[in-house]
């Protein structure tokens, strides 16, 4: 069945870096693009970034960049530079079948 686990979420202090990870299964990675959002605290949930099937990347915000092997069938998403409003849960998205993964929650705080 279809399956997309977030990982690497956590505290980190401002300034700080973060990676988070996507692990894909049950549908043809390769051929989907791939998307970050996020959902901060008592907000609604908005795009982070997104990575094509090519590798070509849009991103919010210049501070995080997207990557992908699929080999690995994994997505990542590189988040540097980090203030508390990027304080959220982090989901990835699959865009050739709209499914979501469960989240994972990221803090920035000192």
């Amino acid at each position: 069945q279809v399956q997309l686990v977030e990982s690497g979420g956590g505290w980190v202090q401002p300034g700080g870096s973060l990676r988070l990870s996507c692990a894909a299964s049950g549908f043809p990675f390769s051929s989907s693009g791939m998307r970050w959002y996020r959902q901060p605290p008592g907000k609604e949930r908005e795009w982070v970034a997104t990575i094509f099937t090519g590798g070509d990347v849009n991103s919010a915000d210049g501070r995080f960049t997207a990557s992908r092997d699929n080999g690995k069938r994994v997505v990542t998403l590189q988040m540097n530079s980090l203030k508390p409003e990027d304080t959220a849960v982090y989901y990835c998205n699959a865009m050739l079948i709209d499914a979501w993964g469960q989240g994972t929650q990221v803090t920035v705080s000192s």
